[in-house]
């Protein structure tokens, strides 16, 4: 039987199948929560932050321009709270400062906000600002969050945390994993409502130990729709990776295809792809070798001479139990656009000819507690 098919419109066969999920998590909360047991309640305070020292020479058309010199940036801080109820009910407060030299300035948003139901391992259900199914899981098996973000972060055209529902889990010996949302759209940083509702989901096999075989899909408006805005189109994003995780090494080739992510409001449509390759190595069991490149093209369609290449390389050092620190060297070309690694953090789609250059060196470090 399909439950989600019928004579009707693309939107319609959308919302169906979101009454039917929330129907079927109501439901499933409900049928589990007579089990809970009851433990005594507990509450744990954390952190992680993201800490830099660099030198930056920045260029566009030859000429040197903001945000090049020296300084220390704390790229973020993460502030958490968590408090258990029982062993299905638990609850998360995540709050994210950041100060870069580039800016001038200092943020302090809620990066995660949720209540989550945990009916099973194969069934845990957040409500509120909470991971999205793709970016983070992606950081956990790259590793090296603190040097740089993943590809579609990097480059904008993804969010690694958003406002909705969310659900996610996994067989009982951790082949397979899943998680999906249904989100306003316009990340984390921006709670506003819209039209629509926005979805990704992930779908990730294990096939042996360490071995890694992922995809994953977004489909909405990305927030931008709202009262008397109308639609062009609608943002799509579809994701693959590959990686291989073990004590000693770290590889792994991320892959994404965007269609109109920054054309929904717009005539034209428009397309991007981009990948990520990376490989670490654990030299002892305190230092590793790592690098990275980045090949992105923004705008295949409407400018396809704008390509980004990137690239890193570094040593790091593991001082102690939740303090890394790395020596890394950063270089991004970009012809035909703006750098996304430039103090806007946003790719440009600039049609006159442009070339920028972007290089750092430094030191970057992470702590947790």
């Amino acid at each position: 039987m399909k439950i989600c098919a019928g004579k009707t419109t693309k939107n319609q066969i959308m919302r169906k199948c979101v009454a039917l999920a929330m129907m079927a998590f109501a439901w499933g909360v409900t049928a589990k929560a007579a089990y809970a047991v009851d433990i005594s309640e507990s509450t744990k305070v954390g952190g992680t932050a993201y800490f830099d020292f660099t030198n930056i020479d920045q260029t566009t058309n030859g000429n040197g321009v903001t945000p090049s010199g020296t300084g220390i940036d704390v790229k973020r801080f993460y502030l958490t709270l968590d408090h258990v109820f029982d062993s299905m009910w638990t609850a998360n407060l995540t709050t994210d400062f950041n100060y870069v030299a580039a800016d001038s300035q200092t943020q302090v948003l809620v990066k995660k906000a949720y209540v989550q139901a945990k009916v099973s391992d194969a069934f845990i259900a957040r409500a509120g600002a909470a991971d999205m199914p793709w970016i983070p899981f992606v950081e956990g098996l790259y590793g090296y969050r603190f040097v740089e973000n993943t590809v579609a972060d990097r480059t904008k055209f993804g969010t690694s945390a958003d406002w909705g529902m969310h659900a996610g889990g996994g067989t009982s010996d951790g082949m397979v994993t899943y998680a999906v949302s249904a989100v306003n759209g316009n990340g984390y940083k921006n709670p506003s409502r819209s039209k629509s509702v926005d979805f990704e989901g992930r779908i990730a096999y294990m096939p042996m130990k360490g071995v890694t075989l992922a995809a994953g899909l977004y489909n909405g408006k990305l927030g931008k729709v709202t009262q008397g805005v109308t639609s062009q189109h609608t943002a799509q994003r579809y994701d693959a990776v590959i990686a291989y995780v073990d004590p000693v090494v770290r590889f792994g080739v991320e892959y994404f295809r965007t269609t109109n992510w920054t054309q929904v409001l717009l005539a034209p449509t428009d397309s991007s792809t981009g990948s990520s390759t990376w490989l670490s190595y654990n030299i002892t069991d305190k230092t590793s070798l790592f690098a990275r490149y980045d090949n992105v093209s923004p705008s295949k369609d409407l400018n396809p001479n704008y390509k980004d290449k990137y690239y890193n390389l570094g040593l790091a050092y593991h001082v102690r139990a939740n303090v890394d620190v790395a020596l890394v060297y950063k270089h991004e070309d970009v012809t035909g656009g703006a750098l996304s690694t430039a103090s806007s953090g946003t790719i440009g789609s600039a049609t006159a000819p442009m070339q920028g250059k972007y290089d750092e060196i430094g030191v970057w470090a992470q702590v947790k507690f």
